[in-house]
């Protein structure tokens, strides 16, 4: 199933400060979900982003904060974003059944907010080159257990030229440093 830009949400969890210097890629996951946030403000599409105890973890790195700058960001202390007290009713509200998740761990947090949303009705896509975890291994089983769950699969560009549909468009040139 294709993603739509008028039928998606983005979900960054948990890209904070003292935590990603362990995360396997880092930076990768970092500069794919600043794209992704940055397309989502150019294109319309919500974005909202998680922060997992913040007092032990630090707020979200700056390059996300500063890309978020339309998103909605909520603390949250269960693993699960799906499992914190007002969240499924928050992504609810932006009426959009397709929610696309970057972030770490894959393993735990991705994992779990995956599988959250998925019981609670929503069509949800795991962009893979956007999350990661500590270790490589806990980040590929996880994609392939979520693969297996019914998640769908995608990747930063993926996203990007699905949310446009088509080349030539004003929408297409504001994005193309995106892409290039």
């Amino acid at each position: 199933m294709l993603i739509r830009r008028a039928d998606s949400l983005l979900l960054v969890v948990d890209i904070q400060q003292k935590l990603a210097p362990a995360i396997h890629d880092s930076e990768r996951v970092t500069a794919n979900s600043v794209r992704l946030l940055e397309g989502a403000r150019q294109l319309g599409v919500p974005a909202f982003v998680s922060e997992q105890y913040v007092k032990g973890l630090g707020p979200s790195l700056e390059a996300i904060r500063n890309a978020a700058v339309d998103a909605h960001f909520f603390e949250k202390t269960h693993f699960s974003c799906a499992a914190e007290p007002g969240v499924i009713d928050l992504l609810r509200a932006a009426k959009r059944p397709q929610v696309l998740l970057t972030g770490t761990e894959t393993h735990v947090c991705v994992l779990q907010t995956a599988f959250g949303l998925q019981a609670a009705g929503f069509e949800v896509y795991l962009v893979a080159d956007a999350a990661s975890s500590r270790t490589p291994e806990n980040h590929s089983a996880a994609v392939e257990r979520l693969r297996a769950g019914g998640v769908q699969i995608v990747t930063t560009e993926m996203v990007l030229f699905e949310w446009l549909h088509q080349a030539g468009t004003a929408d297409f040139r504001q994005l193309l440093p995106l892409i290039k």
